[in-house]
């Protein structure tokens, strides 16, 4: 059975990584190189008890400019999610997108990657595999190629400049 036939249809949060969940000290692969945003950990949190949907959707060129290899972004996310689940959080799904049109790495070069924002293309895979309620759901992103994807997604884009992440969707009205 896909995850769709046996989940109930919920709205979901999509999350920008670098500059919305942890600093951005530019191409982040390393847990010893990653500080969560201030507030990020609790809106995950208010997220997943409120029964949201928690994606990760991360552009990761750095995987084309070879400065890391996939393996370390998916050890990265690993102990992100294992940081999270130590106090009964998660990520629902994390999706990335290692493609770039200035690649070095030749798997990764394309002219106009499908899945990298501003184009929609791990939004839409997320709700593909996962029953999403669209209207509903919303992105954070901190550029506006994160606020284009979205809106190509048909989901609403909030775009996050920094500080604290829990106050600044408090201001929004958008905690849950």
């Amino acid at each position: 059975m896909s995850a769709t036939a046996q989940k109930p249809i919920r709205p979901a949060l999509f999350l920008d990584r670098d500059g919305v969940l942890n600093v951005d000290h530019g191409y982040v692969s390393r847990w010893a190189d990653f500080a969560w945003i201030p507030g990020a950990r609790s809106v995950i949190g208010a997220f997943n008890r409120a029964g949201w949907w928690v994606f990760v959707v991360t552009n990761q060129s750095g995987v084309g400019r070879g400065y890391y290899t996939e393996a370390d972004m998916h050890a990265l996310h690993a102990a992100m999610a294992e940081d999270l689940a130590a106090d009964g959080l998660r990520i629902d799904a994390f999706y990335h997108c290692p493609h770039h049109p200035e690649a070095v790495v030749e798997a990764y070069r394309h002219p106009d990657p499908p899945d990298r924002k501003p184009n929609p293309g791990m939004l839409l895979r997320a709700m593909a595999d996962w029953p999403v309620d669209r209207a509903a759901s919303f992105m954070i992103g901190d550029k506006a190629g994160d606020m284009e994807a979205a809106a190509r997604a048909g989901v609403e884009g909030l775009l996050f400049e920094g500080g604290d992440l829990r106050a600044f969707l408090k201001a929004q009205g958008r905690l849950p």
